[in-house]
Formats: structure tokens, C-alpha cells, sequence
């Protein structure tokens, strides 16, 4: 089984601005009006809900945080041997795909 994403380490790469932002991320965040500081901030400060260790190259996770009383998830990797975040994606989480929590997955 593949570890899972060390979210210390992760949010130290952030911190020390050591992130690299996948090509779909920027144009996903420009497509949705997100910018780089929330996304920062919600690796930063966010809620781990998902965790996606098997992920490749890297293992991954999702995390959660609001935006002006909106949520936004963001999908992040971590280059353990680099310490270099990832950015894959970021959205703003929908009710046909989460709960009302926007945390939890609907089934189905």
C-alpha cells in the first residue's frame, strides 16, 4: 500500500514556496475565479477530507475551505524527496456530487 500525503510537509513546502501548479489547475482556477492566495490558504489552513494515497506519481489529498462563505476543495500531491506541493485542481464542490456539508461524497 502507498503512505499517505504528509500534510505538515506539505503545507511547509507552501509556506516556504515550494509549490508548482499543474497546467489544469491554472486554467481550472481562471475557468472558476479562484486565485493562488486561496488555494494557498486552503492547503494551508484547510481540512484534510480525502486522502488518496495510490494516487500517481504521488499520493494526493483533498482539502477543504471556505471563501467568502463559499467552499472550496483543492486537490494537492507532495513531492516528499523534493518537499515541492503540487497543486492538481481546484473547484468549488457541488450538491449533485457532495452532501450539503461539502465534504461528504453522495453515493450513486
Amino acid at each position: 500500500m502507498a503512505s499517505s500525503l504528509d500534510i505538515n510537509a506539505l503545507r511547509s513546502a507552501v509556506r516556504g514556496g515550494r509549490i508548482e501548479w499543474q497546467r489544469h489547475a491554472l486554467e481550472r482556477m481562471v475557468e472558476r475565479n479562484v486565485t493562488r492566495a486561496q488555494v494557498k490558504a486552503a492547503l494551508l489552513g484547510g481540512e484534510r477530507i480525502a486522502e488518496y494515497p495510490d494516487a500517481y506519481p504521488l499520493p494526493a489529498a483533498l482539502f477543504m475551505a471556505w471563501r467568502a462563505r463559499r467552499p472550496l476543495h483543492v486537490v494537492a500531491a507532495l513531492d516528499a524527496t523534493t518537499a515541492t506541493a503540487y497543486v492538481i485542481t481546484a473547484h468549488e464542490p457541488d450538491l449533485e456530487h457532495f452532501e450539503p456539508d461539502f465534504r461528504t461524497r453522495r453515493k450513486g
